[in-house]
């Protein structure tokens, strides 16, 4: 389809064959089938890259079957916003089936019929489809006209944030097929985890779809252009889940490959596993089902990450309910006014020592000499300035810089407060930290006296031994559950935010025998995560089989 940002930019972006015939395949739109009685649709027509292989499986169709021609006038719905492209679109389709054998005044009746010059997002014309497949358009909801970036999102509610437009095709796609029928499309992937794609997750999850095929093509040479788009070929059926097939693949993925994983793909069976030139793929029993963010990884790591969902011998690691928290150090919104390493800057007692990131880099804690200024007194209240002569004559040296922060703003007679509130309970307490950006899951425990800056996270625990978790932290099953979930940055940097190391699944303390405790709690004081791994595979409900894919993921 072609779509026009406010810019004037049309956003075309078209799909090599090879692409269009596996996504054709892998939804089942094959001449084998009486097609004539099927509709499908084609959301976003663009250049004809799909229109030509499906009109090539639609006459074939008819052909095996002893149907006329005519009978496919309902076969297909396709969809261009403009004229002159869609225009266009009637004069392949023309081409195709006088090519075809059609006579030249039935291509131009079926060519016509075929195409519908609108808006796929809001035409009021309702298709009941059993296949819509297409390549849809990449644009940014702020990047279209306001009115019509309105109208989309009250239509469409999985349209929300800084979507991107195809989030809205998938929504309509989806609600527009009958039971047993399925989506295809070549699409960002980025909808499976980013915070826009929620409310779509949400739908697939619990609106009745099953997620049938993912097949991550990042670095595959997909279409006419480079397209920095993070592609995954993705197809969803109305249905009951059950198995789901994951294809990762190389730059060395191409059309012969393609060919191949399709025919192992629409056959395939819950847990086998494919290997080809530039892919390597697996058959999950089930896909996932939590609406936050799904997991993306090899097919190795996501049959590990699907049994660490399922086994029911562990839980989140954040529970507080059972007195485990993980949780974000302090920020300030002033660290220039609110961190000092002069230790007489203040009155000593209005002085925490603070750890921060680069105190523990080399894997254990060597505090640097920080402090945070602390303006916080016992429960959630600030200190009374009066009783401090030093800490006020420094706040207010610095009043100007502290009243304008948005924090301060909202009560100018709080202006020095930080934007987090001090636990003062929790200084003393031991604690594991991770900082928020390292290319591998590395906890370090803090015994107690120092308090985290806002780029370390750290969790505390009234039923753990820490350097028992801080061994199951080291574990290959910990390292690839939060890779699979977060944001993984160049050179393989991951961010360790606190929303996916809560979620990382452990066993629970009390079930963990003696010796394992021991073993990881010195596995863990000697960093080997390899031993650490060893050590917990039976905790996590790993049989040999399973033991297996660790190894895969690790090797």
């Amino acid at each position: 389809m072609t779509i026009e940002t406010i810019d004037g930019v049309r956003g075309d972006v078209y799909t090599r064959r090879w692409v269009v015939e596996t996504i054709l395949t892998l939804t089942g739109f094959t001449s084998d089938r009486d097609l004539a009685d099927l509709t499908i649709v084609e959301p976003s027509a663009g250049d004809g890259a799909f229109l030509g292989p499906i009109v090539e499986r639609l006459l074939e169709s008819v052909r095996l079957h002893g149907r006329p021609v005519s009978d496919l006038s309902g076969s297909l719905v396709a969809y261009e916003l403009y004229e002159d492209a869609a225009t266009q679109a009637r004069q392949i389709l023309r081409t195709l089936l006088t090519e075809g054998g059609v006579e030249d005044g039935q291509a131009r009746e079926l060519a016509q019929q075929w195409v519908r010059t609108a808006d796929y997002l809001l035409d009021e014309q309702e298709v009941v489809a059993d296949f819509v497949v297409g390549n849809p358009p990449y644009i940014r909801l702020e990047d279209i006209d306001n009115e019509v970036g309105a109208a989309y999102r009250t239509r469409w509610w999985t349209m929300t944030a800084r979507a991107d437009i195809y989030v809205g095709f998938i929504e309509k796609a989806l609600k527009s097929l009958r039971t047993g029928g399925r989506l295809g499309f070549i699409v960002a992937d980025r909808w499976m985890k980013n915070q826009y794609g929620a409310k779509l997750r949400e739908l697939v999850s619990t609106g009745g779809y099953a997620m049938e095929q993912v097949w991550t093509m990042h670095d595959v040479d997909a279409f006419v252009a480079p397209v920095s788009a993070y592609p995954a070929i993705t197809v969803i059926r109305k249905g009951e889940q059950d198995a789901a097939v994951v294809i990762d693949t190389t730059s060395d993925f191409g059309e012969a490959s393609a060919a191949e994983t399709t025919s192992w793909a629409i056959g395939a069976e819950a847990g086998e596993r494919f290997e080809t030139r530039g892919a390597q793929g697996a058959v999950l029993d089930t896909w996932f089902t939590e609406a936050s963010s799904w997991p993306n990884g090899t097919p190795e790591s996501l049959k590990l990450i699907a049994h660490l969902n399922q086994y029911q011998g562990l839980r989140p690691i954040h529970d507080p309910s059972h007195g485990t928290t993980v949780t974000i150090g302090i920020a300030t919104g002033a660290d220039k006014i609110f961190i000092t390493k002069n230790s007489d800057l203040v009155e000593e007692d209005r002085l925490v020592p603070l750890a921060k990131s680069r105190d523990i880099s080399t894997g254990t804690l060597n505090w640097g000499g920080t402090y945070l200024v602390d303006p916080w007194a016992e429960r959630g209240r600030l200190v009374d300035l009066s009783k401090y002569p030093r800490l006020r004559s420094y706040f207010e040296s610095h009043h100007a810089d502290l009243a304008k922060r948005h924090t301060a703003k909202r009560d100018l007679s709080r202006y020095y407060k930080t934007i987090d509130p001090m636990h003062h309970d929790r200084i003393k307490r031991a604690k594991l930290l991770f900082t928020d950006m390292r290319t591998q899951l590395t906890p370090v425990l803090e015994p107690g006296g120092v308090y985290p800056h806002h780029n370390l996270y750290y969790v505390i625990s009234d039923v753990w031994d820490l350097e028992v978790l801080g061994g199951l932290m080291m574990t290959q099953m910990a390292q690839e559950y939060l890779a699979a979930h977060t944001v993984k940055m160049r050179g393989g940097t991951l961010r360790a935010q606190a929303q996916y190391l809560k979620r990382i699944p452990v066993p629970s303390p009390r079930e963990i025998p003696n010796a394992a405790a021991t073993a990881l709690r010195q596995a863990f004081r000697d960093g080997d995560r390899v031993e650490a791994t060893r050590v917990a595979r039976p905790l996590y409900g790993l049989s040999a089989k399973e033991w297996d894919w660790v190894g895969q993921i690790s090797g």
